[in-house]
This record gives C-alpha cells, sequence and structure tokens, in this order.
C-alpha cells in the first residue's frame, strides 16, 4: 500500500532522527565486534548479524535466550569494545550539512545505543550534537517499542504524530508505526534495503529543509 501522504512539502514540527545506518554508516564497526560476541558463544554468524540493526545490546543479548549468561555484563562489553572501534564510521551523505540546516529546536536523535558510543560515533562521523537526545538508558523498552521517540517529542516539546521520524531497520520502522508518525526510510546503508511501503531517501543529497513562518519544517526533495 502506498503512504496515505507524502511526507515530502508536508509541514512537521519537527524531525526525528534514528542515529546507526541513517545519519550515520557504522555497520561494518558494529558488525565486527558482534562476530567477535557470535563466534564466542557458538551463534552463526551470517544468521545471526542481520538481527542486531536497530536494537539495544542488551535486547539482542536476550534474545539469544542463552542458558547461564550475564546480559548486562555481556552488554556493556559490546559497548565498551564498540566505543573502541570506530574505524570506518562515516555519516550518511550529505547527513552532518543537513541536520546543521535544520532549526536547532526542532529535531532530535533517538537511537538504541548508549549515549557514551552514540556521541563517540558521531563525533567519528562528523554528526552535531542535538539539542534532544534520546538513548539507551533513557528508555525501559527499546525499539521497537515507541516510547523513544514518544520521550523525543515531548522532550521538544510536540506530539510525536506532528513529528517525521528518519530510521533505516525494521524494529525502528516499527518503532516508528507504532508511534503513529510519518517515516522516511534511509536506504543506502544496507546493501539488501528492506521492502517497504513507506517514503524513502537513499541520503542526504537529494533533500533540503524549508522552514515556514510558524517554525513549521518541511522535507523537499531536490
Amino acid at each position: 500500500m502506498p503512504a496515505k501522504t507524502s511526507v515530502f512539502d508536508t509541514p512537521y514540527r519537527a524531525f526525528l532522527f534514528d542515529m546507526d545506518g541513517t545519519v550515520l554508516n557504522s555497520i561494518a564497526a558494529a558488525e565486527r565486534i558482534w562476530t567477535t560476541w557470535a563466534v564466542r558463544h557458538g551463534l552463526d554468524v551470517q544468521t545471526f548479524l542481520p538481527t542486531i540493526h536497530g536494537a539495544r545490546a542488551i535486547d539482542t543479548v536476550n534474545r539469544q535466550a542463552l542458558p547461564g549468561l550475564d546480559a548486562e555484563a555481556e552488554a556493556a562489553w559490546i559497548t565498551e569494545a564498540e566505543i573502541e572501534d570506530v574505524e570506518g564510521i562515516v555519516e550518511v551523505a550529505g547527513a552532518a550539512g543537513f541536520l546543521k540546516s535544520l532549526p536547532a529546536d526542532r529535531w532530535a536523535i533517538v537511537t538504541s545505543a548508549p549515549r557514551a558510543l552514540a556521541l563517540r560515533r558521531m563525533a567519528a562521523a562528523g554528526i552535531p550534537e542535538p539539542g534532544v537526545m534520546v538513548t539507551a538508558e533513557d528508555v525501559k523498552a527499546g525499539k521497537p517499542d515507541p516510547a523513544g521517540y514518544r520521550l523525543a517529542a515531548q522532550r521538544l516539546g510536540f506530539e510525536v504524530t506532528e513529528c517525521l521520524i528518519f530510521e533505516d531497520a525494521t524494529v525502528g520502522i516499527q518503532a516508528a508505526e507504532a508511534a503513529g508518525s510519518d517515516l522516511v526510510v534511509i536506504t543506502s546503508t544496507h546493501d539488501h534495503p528492506i521492502q517497504t511501503s513507506h517514503a524513502t531517501l537513499a541520503d542526504y543529497t537529494s533533500a533540503e529543509v524549508r522552514t515556514n513562518a510558524d517554525g513549521r519544517i518541511q522535507l523537499h526533495s531536490i
């Protein structure tokens, strides 16, 4: 089914962005760490790796239901390893400039990464730090639960349904849908982009933002 309305040239109160795969590409670094972890615990790497994207580390670990595992300790190890390894992390094309063009009080990042890791990766990719950032520590339930997006909208002072969400991964898309928000899917960071009925952008080089007199912002395709 096609999207009910076009997200392009529609006015929104704010834009809410996922981080990994949406404004920066950390897939190679993340998969290096998670491959090491998967091999250590006897998991099939090829089957396991596609499941890590967009989710909190603690949720990914818990999902494996490995006996006798301290999930919090394992997730902490993953986070520390990912903070150390930022090799090859880059912005999604045009993302930094696009974010800098937005009014500072009209955008937020909602990531499944812990705050320390998020800041490390954003710095490595040259992504500006937003005034509002919701991270793994801020919510009891990670994506696909919509709590993170709802909290970000609240902190900006708007209803989440008044915001446009930018995502790339299945669990994030499900979170945006559960929040009742319009959605744009960024497609350039995955070798095999997911099939979606939502609006898509390869990256940010083909988009710009326009600000209305009332402060609402519009995504415009160029």
